[in-house]
């Protein structure tokens, strides 16, 4: 058995399809067909059982699928260890937070620490997925809810305010009531956010106008005149064509927590990009 078909091995089981997890490790589908087959011939078992909707495991890949993640993690956790013993301040480090966290808080302070450590990547991943820091996905997660992972080093890093816009210059609706209005709001995905319930309750006659997940995008559809929308105090104050409404009562705000893998508590530009990040945000 080839050790390194495991790591296919487990992409097809998490991901569902050949195509799904040959674009996730940069191969080829007729490739990732092939090593896939070598490994169940190498062991003499069937790990999938092939469907119209994917790749579903047998009980035999169920048994492997445990194994395989086990060695994954040993793996992984010899790569932190060794990363985390680096004291240079150059090479890779890949961030995620949500877009326009990214874009409007992080960014400043990332250009700053690029001038100051030249020799150090940054790669900021800007989406709404969850990044698994004990994978090596991401080295630093900026997120709205508090890390639960006994393996995951954590702070809150600062609290944002968040106000209710709209365009400059349009008319202010009534609390309570919103007859007339327009409103720009999450996805229905995201339906449970704090702000969602917030308008609803605010204007409760008010009508959905366009629907979005993409902070960046609510603030232009507001600023464009489709309707009213709940943004980022950092975001909405900076646009000069949207005005901040006062319906006597705030929008909730929210947390932002900062966490990457105890294994890495010791790799010199992690240390170093944290603390700037602590000193200009929290």
């Amino acid at each position: 058995m080839e050790w390194s078909d495991l790591k296919l091995f487990l992409a097809i089981a998490r991901l569902g399809t050949l195509g799904a997890a040959a674009r996730s490790l940069g191969l080829t589908q007729p490739t990732m067909g092939r090593r896939l087959r070598a490994l169940e011939i190498s062991l003499g078992q069937t790990l999938f059982q092939r469907t119209a909707d994917g790749f579903i495991l047998t009980d035999e890949g169920t048994t492997v699928f445990a194994h395989a993640e086990r060695i994954e993690e040993e793996a992984l956790g010899l790569e932190r260890e060794l990363a985390g013993q680096s004291r240079q301040l150059d090479g890779l480090l890949r961030l995620s937070s949500s877009d326009w966290f990214g874009a409007h808080v992080l960014s400043p302070v990332l250009a700053e620490f690029s001038a100051a450590y030249p020799k150090v990547i940054i790669e900021l991943l800007t989406d709404s997925r969850l990044l698994s820091l004990s994978r090596r996905e991401a080295d630093i997660v900026f997120r709205i809810a508090p890390f639960t992972e006994t393996e995951v080093i954590s702070r809150k890093l600062l609290h944002i305010d968040y106000g209710l816009y709209i365009r400059r210059g349009l008319p202010h609706p009534e609390a309570g009531d919103g007859r007339g209005a327009r409103l720009v709001t999450m996805d229905e995905a995201f339906g449970g956010m704090p702000d969602v319930g917030w308008l609803q309750r605010m204007l409760p006659k008010a009508d959905i106008a366009m629907r979005s997940n993409n902070r960046d995008v609510q603030a232009t559809l507001c600023a464009g005149g489709a309707g009213l929308a709940v943004l980022p105090r950092p975001l909405g104050d900076a646009i000069p064509a949207i005005e901040p409404v006062d319906l006597g009562e705030t929008p909730p705000g929210r947390d932002t927590w900062v966490g990457y893998h105890r294994d890495m508590k010791r790799l010199a530009r992690l240390r170093a990009l944290l603390d700037l990040v602590i000193e200009r945000l929290a």
